[in-house]
């Protein structure tokens, strides 16, 4: 469990994150969502362990999360971040054993765990078909499998995701938004997601974070945020809302 106790992050002349107290729980998919600006990605860094906290404090499994080392850390959080390294002539199965790194070093030192781990993800990503495939090669909606079976076979409680739908079309984001969803399920995973599609949010997360100019805004589930009052608050313009007719989660237009 993330306990995060009034932490803001600051730089020269501006504050990113006012202070803010949220929790996350295992087995739970969070939508971090607002406009661009708004905090959700400076969020998910300091939950991550990429940037320190200008002030308050975040806890993990209760201890403070600066008291973690990186590597006992990356065993237990596995983070993707918006903007992803190169992979250049790495096929999918050396890209998704990166991801054991944290366990057995760069050149592994458990091979037979690592193979299990491997092969275990690639087959709850639906990906051993690729695994000889150059990554380069891949469409966009089969690299997000290959990215969210490196962070599986990472073998961690937690996911945090910053904006992994961005360059996906509609058939892609849904696929890789069910994927996650089921796996949160199935693994016990806590997710926490930077998303931009309100109604991939309603649809697939259990608990939206909205945040505005770097302030907590609204917390709930999608009947609470995803209404006409409080989506007008989030993004500053008018939206219709009605119930999707099969799962009566709300859905919103313009």
């Amino acid at each position: 469990m993330f306990i995060v106790d009034q932490a803001s992050f600051t730089i020269p002349n501006r504050t990113l994150l006012q202070p803010i107290s949220l929790c996350f729980e295992q087995g739970r998919v969070y939508g971090l969502i607002g406009h661009n600006g708004s905090g959700k990605s400076t969020l998910i860094k300091l939950l991550a362990k990429q940037q320190p906290l200008s002030s308050g404090s975040i806890q993990f499994d209760n201890k403070m999360l600066e008291h973690w080392s990186h590597r006992d850390f990356a065993k237990n959080v596995a983070y993707l971040p918006q903007h992803l390294p190169n992979t250049t002539n790495l096929t999918a199965k050396e890209l998704i054993a990166m991801g054991r790194y944290a366990w057995n070093g760069l050149f592994g030192r458990n091979k037979a765990e690592d193979n299990q781990a491997v092969e275990l993800a690639m087959k709850l990503t639906h990906t051993e078909q690729f695994a000889e495939q150059s990554v380069d090669v891949l469409s966009g909606g089969e690299r997000s499998r290959i990215w969210l079976a490196m962070l599986l076979a990472q073998q961690s409680k937690f996911l945090l995701l910053d904006e992994p739908l961005a360059a996906l079309d509609i058939a892609h984001q849904v696929e890789v938004m069910e994927l996650i969803h089921k796996l949160s399920r199935e693994l016990n995973l806590g997710v926490i997601i930077v998303i931009h599609d309100i109604n991939l949010a309603s649809r697939y997360c259990d608990h939206l974070v909205a945040l505005h100019s770097g302030k907590l805004l609204a917390q709930g589930d999608a009947h609470q945020i995803v209404n006409s009052s409080s989506l007008k608050a989030i993004y500053g313009i008018d939206l219709n809302v009605i119930n999707h007719p099969e799962t009566n989660r709300p859905v919103s237009f313009y």
